[in-house]
């Protein structure tokens, strides 16, 4: 009798812990991340990462570095974001490849994993010419 009722009572604990992580997960599948538009220095993630190069001094070299595959970054105060290809439409996060060492104003979502943050860019233009507007 005690062993059919301790089985009972663990069956039912898993059920239950079962339901929550479900609600949970389904939660969190709902949450739509809303965009955000950050401003800051458009960075080669390789030389800013390695030896903190930055700046009108470095544009060039993160210009070429860009050009052969280094992944973008957007510094923005002390944080650094990984700037990621939207998939439904990759015309800003293309133009931001010829905007190395700019100051540049970036909308989309971001995320982090383990650490990382990042923008998952939609819209991307100069910071210079925002605030002109």
């Amino acid at each position: 009798m005690k062993r059919a009722l301790s089985a009972v009572l663990l069956l039912a604990a898993v059920s239950f812990a079962v339901t929550v992580v479900s609600a949970d997960s389904k939660m969190e599948m709902k949450a739509e991340k809303k965009p955000v538009t950050l401003k800051g220095e458009l960075v080669d993630t390789g030389c800013y990462i390695e030896h903190g190069a930055m700046g009108e001094k470095h544009k060039e070299c993160a210009t070429k570095c860009i050009a052969g595959g280094m992944p973008m970054g957007l510094l923005s105060g002390k944080t650094l974001y990984l700037i990621t290809m939207n998939h439904d439409n990759p015309d800003a996060y293309n133009k931001l490849k010829d905007m190395a060492g700019e100051m540049v104003e970036i909308t989309g979502v971001v995320a982090e994993r383990n650490g990382v943050k990042a923008i998952d860019v939609t819209e991307a233009k100069a910071a210079v010419a925002a605030a002109a507007k």
